[in-house]
């Protein structure tokens, strides 16, 4: 299973399936995250966390904990 957080800086994924319950899964899909939407990843923090990505034409901030419940394809 690839996840957002395997993407590399510049790579787009396709979201095939949001894992997580409750809020957390709420919140992702609150965000314009949702099956079938392709994600571009721009940059990452410079620690590494959080991720920034282009998600339906706005740029969107995302910690790697989130990020790791997104499976891509």
């Amino acid at each position: 299973m690839r996840t957002l957080k395997d993407v590399p800086i510049g790579a787009s994924a396709r979201v095939v399936k949001l894992h997580g319950e409750g809020a957390l899964k709420r919140r992702i899909m609150d965000m314009g995250i949702t099956k079938g939407v392709m994600i571009t990843v721009r940059k990452l923090a410079p620690l590494g966390d959080p991720m920034e990505l282009t998600v339906r034409g706005y740029e969107l901030s995302i910690r790697k904990e989130d990020a790791a419940t997104i499976e891509v394809e």
